[in-house]
């Protein structure tokens, strides 16, 4: 990367995994489910190739245990290729033994795909805060030295965490924490760069606002999953506020997007990082 861009990245994971909703969505289920990871995933990479864009994939170690071929498609596509856990826990529900061994298994699966090596890492819903710092030191251990997870919104991390990308020290060496976009919205902080924040604007202010962060040299983590751009979504009965995140925005997205990757400019979350991490 020799110009500035933002940070495009991409959480390889099915429709059906979603914290803390049991029931139909409950793990022991996940089997059963008609799962549409593949055909959306590679829709996405499909995307990104007419539109001369390299992201980083954060890939769930269940997705890569059962769909290698579509791991290998992705690094052959000239994609980075980042762990997003293994059985999509959130971080601080866990403890730095059961999430050690989660990031294990990630990465074992990850290299049974011919990945060898792993720098970045995302907790699922940016479950890394004030719960689970400790995280930060199991994944540097592990040779993570890029982490997204730590949220700067109220509900799933703390707005006063850095909205920069900046350096945190560990026992284990320093890790580069990467976090996600967020605007202002009714006095407080709320997805920009992704989820429902995303979907439901329309890609001129996106661009307005993304230009701005470049001007500014503030380059934006974006993130989407696959499953957004579905285009027939299985829908299931949500608890209101999840409803809201999963479902709001997603109709046109496909064609939204690829209208914001047309109009700016985007790079691996490691490039733009390597450019852009403050002390």
């Amino acid at each position: 990367m020799t110009s500035p861009a933002h940070a495009l990245t991409i959480d390889v994971e099915d429709w059906f995994h979603i914290c803390g909703v049991g029931g139909v969505l409950d793990k022991s289920r996940w089997t059963t489910l008609p799962s549409r990871v593949q055909p959306t995933t590679r829709a996405l990479i499909d995307l990104l190739d007419r539109c001369g864009i390299r992201a980083t994939f954060f890939v769930l170690g269940w997705v890569a245990e059962r769909c290698p071929d579509l791991v290998a498609t992705i690094a052959s596509a000239g994609h980075e290729i980042g762990s997003h856990g293994h059985m999509h826990n959130r971080a601080y529900e866990l403890t730095p033994e059961t999430f050690g061994r989660d990031l294990d298994d990630s990465l074992s699966a990850l290299r049974g795909c011919g990945i060898q090596k792993v720098v970045g890492f995302r907790a699922p819903e940016w479950s890394i805060n004030e719960r689970s710092l400790w995280a930060l030191d199991v994944l540097a251990a592990r040779g993570i030295r890029l982490d997204s997870s730590m949220a700067p919104m109220r509900v799933v991390g703390d707005p006063r965490y850095p909205q920069e990308i900046h350096r945190r020290v560990t026992a284990s060496g320093d890790i580069v924490e990467c976090p996600p976009a967020v605007g202002r919205l009714f006095g407080a902080n709320v997805p920009m760069g992704g989820g429902w924040g995303l979907r439901g604007r329309r890609p001129a202010p996106v661009l307005r606002s993304l230009e701005r962060r470049l001007r500014a040299g503030r380059p934006a983590v974006v993130w989407i999953h696959p499953w957004e751009i579905d285009d027939d979504p299985p829908r299931v009965p949500l608890p209101a506020g999840l409803r809201f995140a999963h479902y709001f925005g997603l109709t046109g997205f496909r064609q939204r997007l690829e209208t914001i990757l047309r109009g700016s400019s985007f790079a691996p979350l490691s490039d733009v990082a390597q450019m852009s991490a403050t002390p």
